[in-house]
């Protein structure tokens, strides 16, 4: 009876222990995966766009060279949509097909079509942080008050 009990307890401290750890796994940190010493610009179409927790993904579509004629897609990892939507940056302003410039950091792995956006710029050139504070998130959401006043326009 003893030893069932211990077993028990084991198994169900097993199983606590690994739906704890899993979200931690899903989430990194920025130097984890990115290398802040590869500033990476990007020009492009978007192709999709994930709005989803923890962090946004916007794909976009890049010419590989102007004489090659081939294009890639570039996976461009975001901050979370809260956190987006704080800034002023809604899901709506990111439709397929529009031209962005992504300003941001390749992965680590150079071979991976993968990066961590800083700022997003639109054709108008209207301007918004895309990062998470481990690229130079502007402080007190100065960034946001200056483009307006944060309430989701875009």
């Amino acid at each position: 009876m003893q030893l069932r009990l211990i077993y028990g307890t084991l198994v169900v401290g097993a199983l606590a222990l690994l739906v704890y750890a899993v979200p931690v796994v899903a989430h990194h940190a920025f130097g984890a995966e990115f290398d802040a010493d590869a500033p990476i610009r990007l020009q492009g179409n978007v192709v999709r766009v994930e709005w989803v927790n923890p962090h946004s993904w916007i794909h976009i579509e890049v010419d590989e060279g102007p004489l090659s004629g081939e294009t890639e897609v570039w996976m461009v990892e975001g901050g979370t949509p809260n956190t987006l939507l704080r800034r002023g940056l809604r899901r709506e302003c990111l439709q397929i097909g529009m031209e962005l410039i992504v300003d941001g950091y390749q992965a680590k792995d150079h071979t991976l079509t993968r990066a961590n956006g800083r700022d997003v710029t639109f054709t108008d050139g209207q301007k918004f942080f895309l990062g998470s504070s481990g690229t130079g998130a502007p402080e007190d959401g100065a960034e946001a008050r200056s483009r307006g006043d944060g309430d989701g326009r875009c």
